[in-house]
């Protein structure tokens, strides 16, 4: 059966290590026959959450940006894709000011199931875990999600050392694996 794919790309640098494992995510995925969209977060004009709380009355931000756009991506995959490099031990701003502008309707990003992706220049995997774990921690508000599948890029600092590496054999292999 044919899924829904969003992967969402924090990289900061188009085609970076990240963003190169989302590319091999989508290759698998879409030779499997999925159909796959991929958000480049950098490409869109995303403000940072005020804290103000009409949203939780209104389920409507009070910022007009590209989320009013985005959400209903989110809301309508089958998969989400979650990818950010690991910096000082965590996600990378893009993809936490993404996940905080989710609040509006993040009720409605139900039933997905999540796939995890982090690179790093730190060779210790163990060290990405807590990138990871913010993952987990959003993953654990939206309304059954089911987690499938975490992807470490460990090592790679320099934009395009991820290439050639295991880890980019095993994003293909997920998104074929779907």
């Amino acid at each position: 059966m044919s899924k829904k794919v969003l992967v969402i790309s924090a990289s900061p640098r188009e085609g970076g290590n990240s963003d190169y494992l989302c590319d091999q995510f989508i290759q698998g995925a879409q030779e499997a026959g999925h159909e796959v969209e991929k958000l480049f977060i950098a490409d869109y004009e995303i403000g940072f959450c005020s804290g103000c709380g009409v949203c939780n009355q209104t389920h409507k931000c009070v910022l007009r940006d590209d989320m009013e756009k985005l959400l209903p991506k989110l809301i309508n995959a089958d998969v989400l894709v979650l990818a950010s490099p690991v910096y000082f031990y965590a996600i990378d701003g893009q993809m936490k000011t993404f996940i905080d502008r989710t609040v509006p309707r993040y009720q409605e990003i139900s039933g997905k199931e999540l796939y995890f992706i982090v690179t790093a220049a730190d060779t210790e995997v163990a060290n990405l875990e807590r990138a990871v774990e913010c993952f987990r921690g959003y993953a654990d508000c939206l309304p059954g999600a089911q987690e499938k599948g975490v992807l470490y890029g460990a090592g790679v600092w320099q934009k395009g050392e991820i290439v050639g590496k295991p880890a980019a054999k095993q994003a293909y292999a997920m998104g074929k694996n779907l």
